[in-house]
């Protein structure tokens, strides 16, 4: 016989799963459901997220030496890509963001959290330099048309929404919408945007209520993190 206490901690490791992005099919639609209708599986789902996402905190930063920091950043974005970057002030947040995502991948390509993917899945952390706000981003083929979208910490100013962006390359910024007001929920994503996915930066930004009324950002950019393959 299964007590509350086993259900709990089963509950637990289910939303510990879903957070690392491997459940599938039919497990993944139902744990999906249970975001939207149970309020302590979606309790357990934000604070999982939130422990995740602190992992790199006790990693020290280091500043490598100006050349190969510069190598890395050719490598990484291109000499173009990086002028773009620095220009709408993204990059001490990318700076944060690229130690929270190598993390991130040193824990999955060494396979101790998860099994092989099936297929080619993407993961974003968009992360403040302070971590005032934290946007985890999971894009998966087999449902394209939208990113499911976690925010363990941080929210909009009153009378303010926050905005996701989306960059590729030299490309000018082309919004993806507004953040779900809950804390986790789905951003669509158009068809013609999604071959841009694997390249291409987020970013988040403060907005009137409602979003930017520019075809780019006109509030600050409070956070960005790179698009990683899983």
């Amino acid at each position: 016989m299964t007590g509350a206490g086993d259900q709990h901690e089963e509950d637990r490791l289910l939303a510990a799963e879903h957070v690392l992005g491997l459940l599938e099919g039919e497990e993944l639609a139902r744990a999906e459901r249970r975001l939207e209708t149970d309020a302590a599986y979606r309790d357990a789902h934000a604070a999982w997220a939130e422990d995740f996402a602190a992992l790199a905190d006790e990693v020290a930063p280091a500043a490598p030496p100006a050349r190969l920091r510069q190598a890395i950043e050719r490598r990484l974005f291109g000499a173009r890509r990086e002028s773009l970057l620095r220009r709408l002030g993204l990059w001490p947040a990318l700076t944060a963001a690229a130690l929270a995502a190598g993390t991130y991948a040193v824990v999955t390509n060494l396979d101790l959290l998860r099994p092989d993917p099936v297929g080619p899945g993407l993961h974003a952390e968009i992360v403040a330099e302070d971590r005032s706000l934290v946007v985890q981003v999971a894009y998966d083929p087999s449902e394209p048309d939208a990113l499911r979208v976690s925010r363990p910490s941080g929210e909009a100013a009153p009378g303010r929404s926050l905005e996701l962006w989306l960059i590729a390359g030299e490309a000018a910024p082309v919004s993806l919408g507004l953040l779900p007001e809950d804390r986790e929920g789905r951003v669509s994503v158009p068809e013609e945007l999604r071959p841009l996915l694997m390249q291409a930066v987020l970013a988040v930004s403060d907005e009137p209520a409602g979003g930017s009324p520019a075809a780019g950002p006109t509030g600050p950019v409070l956070a960005a993190g790179p698009v990683t393959t899983l």
